[in-house]
């Protein structure tokens, strides 16, 4: 038998505004879901992305403490096209998000950017610098 990575898990301060930054990321998160104190979603290719209130994890784990200093997990939205990425950035930081690399061409080839969710992780904006050639 082979473990497999089935999902990905995000512990929240506050899980109705962690769910808010991640619906403005595209994601269907259920309406309604901000009352429970666990959320899944099911993402394109079967994996799960899930949330769990900080409270959840210390029911289970009572020697668990909120992380500090750097991040621990890390996530990256591909866009469609450099414009994509300047134009979610401004959406993010406009409502009030926290930018925390301003979009910028990589040396690897990419339109890069990243906004600290409402748990201060990373999330990255990307896209190919140039479009590919048809």
């Amino acid at each position: 038998m082979t473990p497999r990575l089935d999902a990905i898990s995000i512990i929240t301060a506050d899980l109705a505004a962690s769910l808010a930054f991640y619906r403005r990321l595209g994601l269907d998160i259920p309406e309604g879901a901000e009352s429970a104190p666990h959320v899944e979603v099911t993402l394109p290719g079967g994996q799960r992305l899930l949330w769990d209130t900080e409270a959840v994890i210390a029911s289970f784990d009572p020697a668990w403490q909120r992380p500090s200093g750097g991040e621990r997990l890390g996530l990256a939205f591909a866009c469609d096209d450099p414009e994509e990425v300047d134009t979610l950035y401004a959406e993010l930081t406009g409502a009030g998000y926290t930018g925390h690399l301003k979009p910028w061409d990589a040396v690897w080839g990419q339109r890069y950017a990243v906004v600290l969710d409402p748990d201060g992780c990373g999330v990255s904006l990307f896209a190919p610098a140039s479009p590919a050639v048809k």
